[in-house]
């Protein structure tokens, strides 16, 4: 009689895990962008923002965020990027309101204040440009896993070799997407809504 009870505990047991298996984590957002959900890196950085205010992460929490590392010299994958992005807070209509969108710079010794407060907002007006010293953003770039490289240019001056990409936080501050360069606004503007819920 006991043996029974317990072998219709198990059976329900395993009935209930395979269930589970077959939901296909249905409770799951169904994400177009890469998934990066309880990464142990991006967890914040500590930069001045082009207004010369110190900024870290935990000044976001609230809003869904979205950061992009880039330069303001560089001659496509940035602009592209965040116009991109200004396209996604248009869409968005009112709930823009709850989006920060980020751009850090990997060229400092030639992005300062000035440039920053010019370049970024002519995107959108909410977007801000952060930078810090050479150390810090070495730092920075790599609690996010960010590649940069100076190449320098015949006759003079450089351009900024750099992964192109954006990490997307929700707005507990959690790392929870990739969107690799190329993906477009529409997967941004999807998954954005996602998580504004």
């Amino acid at each position: 009689m006991r043996s029974s009870v317990v072998y219709r505990v198990v059976i329900a047991v395993l009935l209930s895990l395979l269930l589970a298996a077959c939901d296909g984590g249905a409770g799951k957002p169904a994400f177009q962008l890469t998934d990066l959900t309880g990464a142990d890196f991006g967890r914040s950085f500590q930069l001045t923002d082009h207004n010369g205010k110190l900024r870290t992460l935990d000044d976001f929490k609230g809003k869904v965020v979205a950061i992009f590392f880039g330069y303001t010299y560089c001659p496509d994958v940035c602009p592209t990027t965040m116009g991109e992005m200004a396209l996604v807070m248009k869409e968005l209509g009112k709930d823009a309101e709850r989006v920060q969108v980020l751009f850090i710079t990997v060229d400092p010794a030639r992005d300062t204040p000035a440039l920053l407060s010019n370049y970024v907002p002519a995107f959108h007006p909410s977007f801000l440009g952060l930078y810090g010293d050479a150390d810090a953003t070495a730092r920075t770039a790599k609690e996010f896993k960010i590649f940069f490289q100076k190449q320098p240019l015949a006759g003079g001056g450089y351009t900024v070799d750099h992964s192109a990409g954006t990490y997307i936080y929700d707005a507990s501050g959690r790392l929870r997407l990739f969107s690799a360069y190329g993906q477009g606004a529409q997967k941004l503007l999807h998954d954005i809504r996602l998580l504004l819920g």
